[in-house]
C-alpha cells in the first residue's frame, strides 16, 4: 500500500486532502481510481491514517480516514547522526540509506578535514535537497516520521548541540576493544538521545578526538576494518536495530 506524507494543515477531522506532487503522483503516475486505500501520515505524531480516495479535484485528492493506529515502526531509540560532510553526491545515499534504517535526525558538520565548505546560501540550498532525499526514502521504507536534516554545522557547534543526548559516541580507528563497544550499545536505553559522529573521508583529527572526549564523548572503535564515512552511520544504525528492535 502506498504511504504519503501531509502537513497536519490537511487533516481536517476525517477528511484528509493531497495537493501538489503527491496528487500528480497519485493521479497521473499511479493512475489511482476512487476507493482505493493509502497510508497517511502527518509525519510528526507517529501515528498511521489509513484512508480511501473519495473524490478528485482539479488540483487535490480528497481522502476520507477510515482508522488510525499507532504505526510501530520507528527505533525505540533516538539516533541524531552527526556526519562529518563527504565530498561528491555520497550525503545524498547517507541520507537516504541512514533514514531506511531509522535515524531521527541528521546534523551535515563540518570538520577540519572536511573537503566540501558550503557557505549560507549554498547550505540553505543543500539542505532543502537533503530534506527532500529523507521524505523519499521515509515514504519508501513506510517511516511514520520525516528525519529532519539540520542546517551543516562546525565540529565545535555540533558538540554543543548533543548536550542533552544521554549517550554520546564517536567511532573512530585508532581505538581499541570491541569489548567496550558492545557493552556500550547494550547499555542504551529505550527512548534514550543517541548523539553519533561520523567523520568524514579523511576521518577525525587527534585534536577533535581530545575535544570530544572533553566534552563526554566516547570513542569507540567498529571493528577490525576501515569504514568509508558512508558506512560507518549504517553499521551504528545496524547494530541498534539489532539490539532494540521489538520482534512484534
Amino acid at each position: 500500500m502506498y504511504q504519503f506524507f501531509v502537513d497536519p494543515s490537511q487533516i481536517r477531522g476525517n477528511e484528509v486532502i493531497i495537493e501538489g506532487a503527491d496528487y500528480n503522483h497519485i493521479k497521473n503516475v499511479l493512475r489511482m481510481k476512487a476507493g482505493e486505500c493509502v497510508n497517511i501520515s502527518d509525519g510528526v505524531s507517529g501515528k498511521e491514517m489509513r484512508c480511501h480516495i473519495e473524490s478528485f479535484s482539479d488540483d487535490r485528492v480528497n481522502l476520507k480516514l477510515d482508522f488510525i493506529k499507532e504505526a510501530d515502526v520507528e527505533l525505540p531509540v533516538h539516533v541524531t547522526l552527526f556526519q562529518g560532510l563527504p565530498k561528491s553526491g555520497k550525503m545524498d545515499f547517507i541520507i537516504e540509506k541512514c533514514v531506511e534504517l531509522g535515524v531521527s535526525e541528521i546534523v551535515p558538520m563540518m570538520t577540519e578535514r572536511s573537503v566540501v565548505k558550503l557557505d549560507a546560501k549554498k547550505a540553505e540550498s543543500k539542505v532543502s535537497h537533503w530534506q527532500g532525499k529523507a521524505e523519499a526514502a521515509a515514504k519508501q521504507s513506510k517511516r511514520a516520521l520525516i528525519p529532519e536534516v539540520k542546517m551543516a554545522v562546525s565540529f565545535k557547534e555540533a558538540l554543543e548541540l548533543c548536550k542533552d543526548h544521554e549517550h554520546k559516541i564517536i567511532p573512530y580507528e585508532l581505538s581499541r576493544g570491541f569489548a567496550e563497544t558492545r557493552d556500550r550499545f547494550q547499555s542504551f536505553e529505550k527512548g534514550s538521545r543517541i548523539a553519533v559522529f561520523i567523520g568524514p573521508e579523511g576521518g577525525f583529527s587527534e585534536e577533535e578526538i581530545a575535544l570530544a572526549e572533553e566534552k563526554g564523548v566516547i570513542p569507540l572503535t567498529l571493528g577490525k576494518r576501515i569504514l568509508r564515512t558512508e558506512t560507518a552511520g549504517m553499521v551504528v544504525l545496524s547494530w541498534l536495530i539489532y539490539l532494540y528492535e521489538d520482534e512484534n
